[in-house]
């Protein structure tokens, strides 16, 4: 077979994301025991303002996977008409409560809100979405306290799926500060050559082809086609996109894109299983290091 033909579906590893986030819960599900023969319980505040049905999903996701490893979670549920000074209240008696170790405040907030400022009050060791300047600015120096959730799932199935990634040319489609920057970070720090691709770059065909590794986080169902890819590349989807039909897709279109790439996550059941499980995982680091210093 020459180099530049698609291989078949069968020549492909696609990752399973439910069984790698299920054996990250059983690592984690070790460790909060080990911390529990010490004394240590980790603990988990999950704050939910207003009744937007996708965040109560989600809540009641991590509710479980809490419970599943161990972990104490302490949930708030308020009403969307809070006043911003009594949910910074919140935050206040959360930095102080010796039983928390990780916060983790569901995005996005009710209209009217200022999340921004409520996250500013919460205190960076308990920051488990890894969203705080301080948090954001370790990772980029190299010295990660915590990386967000989805990003450190990203880099799990790339570790999972053996793909070289000191020298690779890595491709990240997608900017934002959840996912793409954080993603980039990490590939920069275990040496890849990465390039950042966004909505305004051009002739992204021809970057995505040069690519050894691509992760896909733009947002945009099917954008990325099988066409673009190159011959044995790992292809990271991160989108997650309802068709009119009601189909879940990603960002890449996965029957083009399985006939070319040595391995592919699929949409769903590959990156998205890994966002809880590292959630947990953050939690556990948390608790591990509650004698950092503020």
């Amino acid at each position: 077979m020459k180099s530049d033909e698609p291989s078949s579906p069968a020549q492909t590893r696609i990752l399973d994301g439910k069984a790698i986030a299920a054996q990250v819960r059983v690592e984690v599900a070790a460790g909060v025991s080990r911390l529990k023969n010490q004394g240590i319980t980790p603990g988990l505040a999950v704050v939910l303002v207003g009744d937007d049905p996708a965040s109560q999903v989600y809540v009641r996701s991590k509710t479980r996977a809490c419970e599943e490893v161990g972990v104490v979670h302490f949930d708030h549920r308020l009403p969307a008409t809070i006043p911003q000074a009594e949910l910074e209240s919140l935050i206040d008696r959360l930095n102080d409560d010796p039983r928390v170790h990780g916060v983790l405040l569901q995005l996005p907030l009710p209209t009217g809100l200022d999340a921004g400022a409520v996250l500013r009050r919460l205190d960076p060791r308990k920051d488990v979405d890894g969203l705080l300047a301080e948090n954001v600015g370790r990772l980029w120096n190299g010295e990660p306290r915590f990386v967000p959730c989805t990003p450190l799932g990203v880099m799990r199935l790339l570790h999972e799926a053996g793909t070289p990634i000191a020298g690779a040319h890595a491709v990240v489609i997608g900017r934002s500060q959840l996912v793409g920057k954080p993603v980039a970070a990490l590939l920069l720090n275990e040496h890849a050559t990465v390039t950042m691709c966004h909505s305004r770059t051009q002739g992204l065909d021809a970057i995505v082809a040069a690519a050894d590794i691509v992760v896909a986080a733009l947002g945009k169902p099917q954008r990325i086609v099988g066409a673009w890819i190159k011959k044995g590349a790992t292809v990271i989807d991160v989108g997650i996109n309802r068709l009119p039909d009601g189909r879940l897709v990603g960002d890449v279109d996965f029957d083009s894109a399985v006939l070319r790439a040595a391995t592919i996550t699929p949409v769903p059941g590959g990156v998205g299983p890994l966002t809880i499980a590292m959630l947990l995982a953050n939690t556990l680091r948390a608790a591990e290091n509650t004698s950092e210093p503020r």
